[in-house]
């Protein structure tokens, strides 16, 4: 392939990264994320897992089956605040189109979101995660591959729901890559913190439970195409909710009726 073809085939993928990027209308979260609470509530290493409404996020939530359609990783204070007084970036991602970039809290303030943490994580394994993200901040994915992307284009394919998760493997280059959360898992497995159990049938070891279950995990752990829903689902990583971190008592919230006389919940002023 030439050079100028190539340079061509480029362009023309990150024209289609950013049709599939753009936002669909009426979006509406049950739960949207609040930063200050978010911030109060994550620690360096957690995965922030989002409800997205871009015209990918609709393909990827029904091929993997799952709520969650964009992952981030969040380092805390690790880099610095910018010169123009704008939020400190906390979260590190990888998007179509952009590559691995850091940005606020803030972008996910009207997203559904779920904050999973590595349990008995190490101090010294979290802080090579987050280094291992800064170091790759700037790295951009080659969109060469158009038929990588096409795919995204039609986000319920009339196939089994045994293949949907296999579609996104299917000849997968840069862009799937680019839309998975292969570059956190990545992280995760250099300091070898397991994300999906380890596929074995030894004695008294943790196995899959079906034939569809053990050829699913060694698929996606042969292709390191891990996806959103792989950190909600892993054993090894804890679902923590900010409005239960520093404590809950429903016996301070103030209930009332809302003008279609629907019954509302509201956090009391002592509370």
């Amino acid at each position: 392939m030439s050079e100028q073809t190539s340079s061509l085939l480029d362009r023309f993928g990150r024209f289609l990264a950013r049709r599939l990027q753009s936002e669909s209308s009426g979006y509406q979260p049950y739960t949207p994320s609040d930063p200050e609470t978010l911030h109060r509530t994550l620690r360096p290493g957690d995965i922030l897992l989002v409800e997205g409404n871009q015209r990918i996020s609709a393909a990827i939530k029904y091929l993997t089956q799952s709520t969650w359609s964009h992952s981030a990783l969040y380092v805390g204070d690790a880099l610095p605040q910018p010169e123009d007084g704008s939020d400190r970036p906390r979260l590190i991602e990888v998007n179509l189109g952009d590559g691995c970039i850091a940005v606020p809290l803030s972008k996910y303030r009207t997203y559904n979101t779920r904050i999973c943490r590595a349990s008995g994580l190490t101090p010294d394994d979290r802080d090579a995660i987050v280094n291992f993200m800064i170091g790759n901040i700037g790295l951009r994915y080659d969109m060469r591959n158009i038929f990588d992307l096409l795919r995204y284009f039609m986000p319920t394919p009339p196939v089994p729901v045994r293949w949907r998760r296999r579609m996104i493997a299917l000849g997968s280059g840069d862009p799937t890559r680019a839309i998975c959360s292969s570059l956190i898992a990545q992280a995760f497995q250099n300091v070898r913190y397991p994300i999906l159990p380890e596929v074995t049938r030894a004695p008294g070891r943790a196995s899959a439970q079906s034939t569809f279950s053990r050829s699913e995990i060694l698929h996606i752990r042969s292709h390191t195409l891990f996806t959103p829903r792989d950190f909600d689902l892993s054993p090894f990583f804890e679902i923590v909710k900010p409005t239960l971190a520093f404590g809950f008592d429903y016996k301070k919230l103030l209930w009332a009726r809302d003008h279609n006389g629907e019954t509302t919940a509201t956090p009391s002023e002592d509370g």
